[in-house]
């Protein structure tokens, strides 16, 4: 029975109002409604839920591939994880920070690179991939629900515009005088002394 209350979809409503509720039915509003599972996790993208087998090997094992434009063996790598139904993230690698962290993670800067769990793969060999998808646990046919999507390609890198800085008129702004402290005396019906 135990077993059954994990696998339970729990949708988080966001009302007009702001408040958050959970609920196992659907709600009729269900773009404002995520599915979640345990410890309020989204699951899927969407709010599709995974099969229960799948977010179980999925949690274990995050798939991440990293892939770059004009790459026929990045293309062919998207489409083995995509036929198998593996819920991946996929890294774009375009720009220079791009690729010195691809370095940093991989130890060199070829494309394709996959990771599976802590385990990684250089290049792309279908027969490699599938022995170590097999061994992770991944299932050899698709089990996604049809409205599954996949999450969308995001760069390796995320830069940060750096905040603008503040103007010397902003900066050197007058200061209200501190306010005079009290003394820390404690008042006589308070025999154990605590100041709040």
């Amino acid at each position: 029975m135990a077993g059954q209350a994990q696998a339970q979809t729990v949708y988080r409503v966001v009302g007009p109002d702001g408040k958050v509720t959970f609920s196992d039915k659907p709600p009729a509003a269900s773009e404002q409604a995520t599915a979640t599972g345990a410890g309020g996790k989204p699951l899927g993208s969407g709010g599709t839920a995974l099969p229960f087998e799948l977010r179980q090997v999925a949690s274990k094992y995050p798939v991440t591939l990293y892939t770059s434009s004009n790459c026929a063996p990045c293309g062919s790598g998207r489409a083995l994880l995509s036929s198998r139904g593996i819920p991946f993230a996929e890294k774009t690698v375009s720009t220079s920070e791009d690729s010195d962290a691809l370095q940093r993670i991989s130890g060199e800067s070829s494309l394709p690179f996959l990771t599976i769990g802590g385990q990684q793969i250089k290049g792309y060999s279908d027969a490699e991939w599938t022995q170590f998808l097999d061994a992770a646990g991944y299932p050899k046919a698709s089990v996604l629900p049809a409205s599954y999507r996949g999450p969308a390609a995001t760069p390796l890198v995320a830069v940060q515009k750096p905040a603008p800085a503040a103007k010397p008129e902003e900066t050197q702004a007058p200061r209200a005088p501190a306010a005079p402290s009290r003394p820390a005396v404690a008042p006589p019906a308070n025999p154990a002394g605590i100041t709040f």
